[in-house]
């Protein structure tokens, strides 16, 4: 008996040292994981030792480093230079530009256009259209890549680009794009001439769980035509209907099709990735750029566990403090951390109209819990909470003041800012952001506020168990 007391002393002692020992890790985050150490001591040190650190390995941050040096000595003038802010954004949105461009490299470059796509159909149409056009490089890369319509036109669009000598490179997550990757679709592409590539796969699921981490994955979805054309927004390649939950359809995504200097950077993100997946060199990509006369300057950012820690949530926290009138966000995933809570709620505080959309039904019930322990403060703050009654709200969009657009792959939770790498693109546009306003407002319109009353008139035991899910929310 005295030597299980022992071992079991030892057990916790060496996680608990481990975590005492962590620099990286939130006091919240460290708090978390010591009630679930000591509230269940074995299954603790096992979720621990599976998932409580974000590491992919010295190599693979090596490596990251090593691509962006490439990048940086071969694609400088596609990049931007950070002082050329000054230039196109306005003053008071200077801060948040000039983060942005900190975190990769990517400063904000003028003459861009965009389209804001009316549907998921005619964003797809479109998207084969542009491919079937296309005279000399397609990239593709998506977290999720179902077989159903959408992704099986996708797929057959690629096929035939590659047929005619169009040279085309697909990238698909190794979890979220499982079932395509054994897919005869799959095959039938690498049959038909299209460069297939997987981003961390999981071939060995337990080596992939002793020496990373299975949650740590690619979330960004990039398509980028002869550099000419860029897709960014937060669809998959997947149907609205999204046959693998069906019963939270339909999907309801944004995208925006983009023409521009931009495009050359969203490309070198996907050369990012590429390289890192194959061990490519870079000299194999091709860029281009076209300025128009009359566009808005944008910026391209990725974030991720190879990434400056912290980069996402303090990039939205640079946006809410420049805003000046209104803020507007739809997510379909918030579990905010404390730096994205306060800087909300101080928004709010100074007079900042701050409107939030969720999904009303999410396919988490975990990011659900977490999200509604945070109303209260959220609505004391003053700011206005909406949930989307039809579907998923799967849109993640954030606008300031009517002027600042930021739109892309990320989500407002610790998945996207921690273990997910992410794809967005920031931009001054008055007219472009007051389109994506619109939007926004089509979606408040199929949705009910939710009003300080009600959040104060849930059950004790509803209250309770959002609590607990979000002080366990570092660790989820």
């Amino acid at each position: 008996m005295s030597i299980i007391i022992i071992l079991h002393a030892l057990l916790v002692l060496v996680f608990t040292l481990r975590i005492l020992l962590r620099d990286d890790l939130s006091p919240p985050g460290r708090l978390a994981w010591f009630i679930v150490l000591n509230a269940l001591p074995y299954v603790g040190s096992l979720f621990y030792f599976l998932f409580g650190e974000i590491d992919l390995g010295n190599h693979a941050t090596k490596r990251h480093d090593e691509i962006f040096g490439e990048i940086n000595a071969q694609a400088s003038s596609f990049m931007g230079k950070s002082d050329y802010c000054y230039q196109c954004i306005e003053q008071v949105y200077q801060p948040a530009f000039l983060y942005g461009g900190s975190i990769n490299g990517f400063h904000p470059l003028d003459g861009n256009i965009a389209e804001l796509m009316p549907d998921s159909e005619t964003t797809l149409t479109r998207m084969i259209a542009d491919i079937d056009a296309a005279t000399d490089q397609v990239h593709v890369l998506y977290y999720i890549w179902l077989t159903d319509i959408t992704g099986t036109a996708l797929a057959e669009a690629l096929m035939r680009a590659a047929q005619r000598g169009v040279t085309c490179r697909v990238l698909a997550d190794g979890l979220g794009s499982r079932h395509l990757i054994k897919s005869v679709l799959w095959q039938r592409m690498k049959e038909a001439g299209v460069h297939l590539a997987v981003a961390l796969p999981i071939n060995n699921i337990i080596y992939t769980l002793i020496t990373s981490r299975i949650d740590l994955r690619n979330h960004r979805k990039i398509t980028v035509i002869d550099s000419r054309i860029t897709y960014c927004g937060s669809s998959n390649s997947a149907d609205p209907e999204f046959l693998v939950k069906k019963k939270y359809a339909p999907w309801i995504d944004i995208m925006l099709r983009f023409k521009g200097p931009v495009v050359a950077q969203n490309q070198l993100l996907f050369a990012s990735d590429w390289m890192q997946a194959t061990g490519e060199a870079f000299n194999s990509i091709h860029l281009a750029t076209e300025v128009f006369e009359k566009g808005f300057p944008a910026q391209v950012m990725g974030f991720g566990p190879t990434e400056r820690t912290g980069a996402a949530p303090q990039l939205f926290s640079n946006l809410f403090a420049c805003a000046q009138e209104s803020i507007l966000l739809t997510t379909p995933y918030f579990v905010p951390d404390t730096t994205v809570l306060e800087a909300l709620c101080t928004a709010a505080h100074r007079g900042v109209k701050v409107t939030l959309i969720f999904p009303k039904k999410n396919d988490s019930w975990i990011v659900a819990a977490a999200s509604h322990s945070y109303y209260r403060r959220l609505l004391d703050a003053g700011c206005t909470i909406f949930e989307h009654r039809k579907g998923l709200l799967h849109s993640k969009i954030l606008t300031v003041d009517g002027k600042v657009s930021l739109i892309g792959s990320s989500n407002l939770d610790l998945r996207s800012f921690d273990l997910n790498y992410e794809n967005n693109l920031l931009l001054q546009d008055r007219q472009l952001t007051q389109a994506i306003n619109e939007r926004q407002f089509t979606y408040i319109e199929g949705s009910d506020e939710v009003k300080l009353p009600e959040v104060l008139n849930w059950p004790f035991y509803r209250r309770i168990s959002n609590n607990v899910v979000a002080t366990l929310g570092p660790i989820l």
